[in-house]
């Protein structure tokens, strides 16, 4: 078990730097930023909608009945120039997928502060401001529907710091917890 809990730690550290590098980027090159993400999404779901589609016509005459390879590829296709030409929907559909695991970790993390408080740790009341923190700070950007690419960027950065400061408390008090 204590193991798995240092994976997990080692992990979720990851995690923060990449939201941190994920900020950092959003914060210098905001328009930049929305214009690749679309474009990446949008070219996947192409990808995947011809992939689909050439599937359909491979294997047509076997299992026609159940075979929508065609319907999904269309819709895929579809969904892939939207994502291109509708750059703005893209960064709200972002914004709500951070904010969600925002909330998501700042909510696991408060968990965390109670059984580093159970277990009589010292750093439990740290632990717990900055979940709250996390938390605030993801319902702000969740209800915040006007919040720029610079806000998420920021909001982002300070996540990840605060998650990376929480990985590292969990990590140095894994024995204690068990």
């Amino acid at each position: 078990m204590k193991e798995y809990l240092k994976k997990s730690g080692c992990v979720d550290i990851i995690v923060s730097i990449i939201f941190a590098i994920i900020g950092i980027f959003m914060i210098a090159k905001t328009d930049l930023a929305i214009k690749i993400i679309s474009y990446i999404l949008g070219g996947t779901f192409i990808v995947i909608g011809l992939i689909k589609i050439a599937d359909y016509f491979l294997t047509k005459e076997k299992y026609d009945f159940l075979n929508y390879n065609l319907i999904y590829g269309i819709v895929a296709i579809i969904i892939g120039l939207i994502t291109i030409f509708c750059s703005g929907l893209i960064e709200s559909i972002f914004r709500i997928v951070i904010a969600a695991w925002i909330i998501y970790s700042g909510i696991m993390r408060l968990s965390l502060s109670l059984k580093l408080h159970t277990a009589e740790i010292d750093m439990w009341s740290i632990s717990l401001i900055l979940s709250i923190i996390m938390i605030i700070g993801g319902l702000y950007m969740l209800f915040q529907s006007g919040a720029l690419v610079l806000t998420i960027g920021v909001i982002m950065l300070v996540y990840s710091i605060i998650d990376l400061i929480e990985s590292v408390i969990s990590l140095k008090y894994v024995d204690k917890l068990l």
